[in-house]
């Protein structure tokens, strides 16, 4: 199938605090991936520096099988036109636990933004994509709603259009869910399934273990930056490994995740 994504000794410092440690991982082509762990574990830290909204300070980061960051003291060394570069990041769409909408657009104006202006889509075409999209996310009926006219639960799968449209080959989601109320997480999920269904390649940072449960090919475990245990999800949550995964588990268990 081919390696989607694959990270080698990826190390992350905010001053003094290590947030990431040495953290090697592999998300393989229509893979679904979920990675699970107490607040402050590095989490978000590790997704974001898949795409280079954090600058990490060693390791390598490959996406499908090129090498685009290979970094020692915070230097890449890989010598690589920017485009290229960016080329290959476009590859990765992400959605985040907030939605980011722009106030003054409405849904389809929304999701029909970058197509236009990064991907130099024509309108027609943008449109017609955007539309489709909106109703696969189960949005058709409110295309030309303002982000203040929809639930968080809508404003996310927007979002999620959103990065949809962009034609990426990874997703990622930090949390998409942890912003909702609890009656709309669902709605999210459901969204995210789907995808995961049809085959999309996806790294999903969440607190929804019923989600992780069902959806994911191998669960992952991180815990002070760094990871500690990988498994397929029945495994994970029969028979942790770690004792720090147990006590996760069973604290997440107890208040009813």
């Amino acid at each position: 199938m081919g390696e989607m994504i694959k990270t080698l000794g990826v190390s992350k410092s905010f001053g003094a605090l290590q947030v990431l440690k040495d953290v090697s991982l592999t998300v393989e082509q229509q893979e679904v991936v979920c990675i699970i762990g107490p607040s402050g574990a590095g989490k978000s830290t590790y997704l974001r520096s898949l795409n280079r909204l954090e600058r990490i300070d060693q390791g390598k980061i490959y996406l499908e099988n090129k090498l685009v960051f290979d970094c020692v003291n915070g230097v890449n060394r890989v010598k690589m036109p920017v485009q290229e570069r960016n080329t290959a990041l476009l590859e990765v769409g992400m959605v985040f636990q907030r939605f980011n909408l722009f106030p003054h657009k409405t849904a389809l104006q929304n999701v029909m933004l970058s197509p236009l202006h990064v991907r130099k889509t024509p309108f027609k075409a943008a449109k017609e994509k955007a539309e489709q999209l909106l109703a696969r996310v189960g949005l058709d009926d409110k295309m030309n709603a303002y982000p203040s006219q929809l639930s968080g639960g809508q404003q996310q799968r927007v979002a999620i259009a959103r990065a949809l449209a962009m034609e990426p080959k990874i997703m990622l989601f930090d949390e998409p869910t942890s912003a909702l109320d609890p009656e709309l997480v669902g709605e999210v999920l459901a969204v995210m399934k789907g995808l995961a269904a049809a085959g999309m390649t996806m790294l999903v940072v969440t607190h929804e273990m019923g989600f992780a449960r069902e959806a994911a090919d191998k669960v992952v475990f991180m815990f002070e930056g760094a990871i500690l245990e990988t498994a397929p999800p029945a495994l994970m949550f029969s028979e942790p490994a770690n004792h720090r995964t147990r006590q996760f588990l069973q604290s997440v268990l107890q208040a009813g995740g």
